[in-house]
């Protein structure tokens, strides 16, 4: 495919002017898709949330009704009077039940009523409750309840002769309106059957759904009655936090994403949360779908065909110009075109016309330059022999001082030749652990022969990490620095300390730290910015002494990265150490 766009110009056109329009088609139509999931979106959750308002408006109405209809209780005269009169009184009894009955028959989300009697009579109920779990809930909610004037219930249920109903209660005292003394307790019961009808008929998505949850998060009354009474983050791992009074939040990922809309009951701070699945979103913006990509299609088909006619219109020429130049010889000089137009193929034919001479000139000085080169490479050959005559050298005057029985002069040019040897390595980068180290310890051992006395450098390196292989020559230049700008320019003898540890295995850590003078603050923060840059810093009069730290710090840099650079701290009087980390790979361990 490459291949055959490589031989048209007209082709390679053809796909450039129809990929510039089909990227603006294609964005153009994303944008809109985009625009109308976003505006689809939005009005679904505006009308979700208004869904919810609506009910917290009628949930409202039914809380606020029980507590009036709680008030009127309270106070009504044949209750306060039956409640008072410490003699049981049948007609009285029977009076206040009918009256309680007829009251919860005309509101359906009245499930019971029931007032109790504090020393003992029977309760009055519109119903026959054959078990009840007011009792159990007071008991466990006693200090909220006790507290209160008026105390709304978590869902319980009551076992009733018209079978099982989970309701949520109203409880408050009721107190004489003679005297304030306590006399029993009045419990109004709402369905949570009856809640549960309007949270699904409201209107919501066919695949939505809501809960009502109460202050500690719990289900008050869902379409599922498996979730009642559970808190919502066990039956939605990872639900997040409904701040403020009303919201929205997205929960889950992928296809199984849902977007989350919560609405709060003023007066019990109640709330109702609806979820809306994400894959509504992208369904009602189908048709939109549909008709932008037929818009596009039928764009990149008209456009299409306007770019294959003006392609070759302006290729038509060029097509004749390559006609005419694919037979020229390129080992003879370029003919001369006629030129007959002022265009840009006019101006082409031109520039052929006056280059045919130069390339002519350039051929000539190819040529020369091949030859210089192959001299290059043969006095490159030569300076690879070099290093073989002068080991051969060092070895002779090694030998020669073994016969005279001069062992320091033969230690010393050994460690030279084995210093030699390894700086050059026939171009390799990389060497074990070990071999830097022993390279170090060579250069140690001559400049100890050189200036006896005036230091000692010790190597305290984790014989793990000794066959582990790291950039070879960063060890000696650090050595270096450390006797020469350290050690030498302190009265009395110094110290080099080499470390070296393996930290876990992300990477092996070197330290070389000296007992020198140390370095000023000042002169300590341009030696680091010098690290990165071309000039050396001076850190006496004349003397520069960051090439060598320069040039460890940027191959580091090179090979492991920025975090493995050099880290360079001292005290003035106390010494300095430098710091380095290679990082293990894979194929390092």
């Amino acid at each position: 495919m490459k291949r055959w766009f490589g031989k048209s110009l007209k082709r390679k056109l053809s796909m450039l002017l129809l990929f510039a329009i089909l990227l603006p088609l294609v964005l153009t139509g994303v944008a809109s898709y985009q625009i109308a999931i976003s505006l689809t979106e939005e009005k679904a959750k505006q009308s979700g949330m208004n869904t919810l308002r609506q009910i917290a408006d009628k949930l409202e109405f039914i809380i606020q009704d029980a507590e009036n209809m709680s008030l009127f209780l309270i106070g009504q005269r044949d209750i306060q009077a039956y409640l008072d009169d410490e003699q049981e009184d049948v007609v009285r009894f029977t009076l206040n039940v009918g009256f309680l009955t007829n009251l919860a028959f005309s509101k359906k989300y009245i499930s019971n009523i029931t007032i109790t009697h504090d020393k003992g009579k029977p309760p009055l109920s519109n119903t026959t409750v054959l078990k009840s779990g007011l009792p159990e809930v007071l008991k466990a909610n006693e200090q909220a309840y006790r507290s209160s004037t008026r105390w709304w219930s978590p869902l319980y249920e009551n076992q009733t002769t018209e079978g099982l109903k989970r309701v949520v209660s109203l409880v408050r005292p009721v107190r004489s309106i003679n005297n304030f003394k306590p006399l029993g307790m009045v419990s109004i019961s709402v369905d949570e059957a009856e809640i549960s009808r309007y949270l699904t008929g409201a209107g919501w998505e066919k695949t939505g759904f809501v809960l009502l949850l109460d202050q500690n998060n719990r289900v008050l009354s869902s379409g599922r009655q498996e979730w009642l009474n559970q808190t919502v983050s066990d039956i939605f791992p990872g639900f997040g936090e409904l701040e403020g009074d009303s919201g929205m939040l997205n929960y889950g990922t992928g296809k199984e994403q849902t977007t989350i809309l919560y609405h709060t009951v003023p007066s019990l701070q109640w709330k109702l949360v609806g979820f809306i699945p994400t894959q509504i979103y992208t369904a009602q913006s189908g048709y939109v779908l549909m008709v932008t990509a037929l818009a596009v299609g039928l764009g990149l088909l008209l456009a299409a065909g306007l770019v294959l006619y003006f392609v070759q219109w302006v290729t038509k020429p060029l097509t004749r110009l390559t006609q005419n130049m694919k037979d020229i010889n390129p080992d003879e000089p370029i003919p001369h075109f006629e030129v007959r137009s002022t265009d840009e193929v006019g101006l082409l034919l031109r520039s052929y016309n006056k280059l045919s001479d130069r390339i002519q000139r350039l051929k000539e000085q190819v040529q020369k330059n091949e030859a210089m080169k192959k001299e290059a490479d043969i006095q490159a050959l030569q300076a690879q022999i070099n290093p073989h005559f002068l080991y051969n050298t060092l070895s002779s005057i090694h030998w020669i001082a073994l016969m005279n029985k001069d062992k320091q002069i033969a230690e010393m040019v050994g460690a030279l030749s084995d210093f030699l040897r390894f700086s050059l390595n026939k171009g390799e980068e990389f060497c074990p652990v070990q071999q830097e180290v022993a390279h170090a310890q060579n250069y140690v051992y001559i400049q100890a022969i050189r200036f006896p006395g005036q230091f000692e450098v010790e190597f305290y390196i984790d014989p793990a990490m000794m066959q582990l292989p790291m950039l070879k020559l960063l060890l000696q230049p650090l050595i270096e620095n450390s006797i020469i700008h350290g050690i030498q320019k302190k009265q009395g003898k110094g110290n080099v300390y080499v470390h070296g540890e393996l930290e876990g295995t992300s990477g092996m850590k070197f330290i070389v730290e000296d007992t020198g003078i140390g370095i000023e603050p000042a002169r300590l923060r341009e030696l680091r910015r010098s690290l990165t840059v071309h000039e050396g810093v001076s850190r006496g009069k004349g003397t520069k002494f960051s090439y060598g730290l320069r040039n460890v710090h940027q191959r580091l840099q090179l090979h492991y990265g920025h975090e493995s650079g050099l880290v360079i701290e001292s005290e003035p009087g106390k010494g300095t150490a430098i710091s380095f980390i290679i990082p293990l790979t894979e194929e390092t361990t």
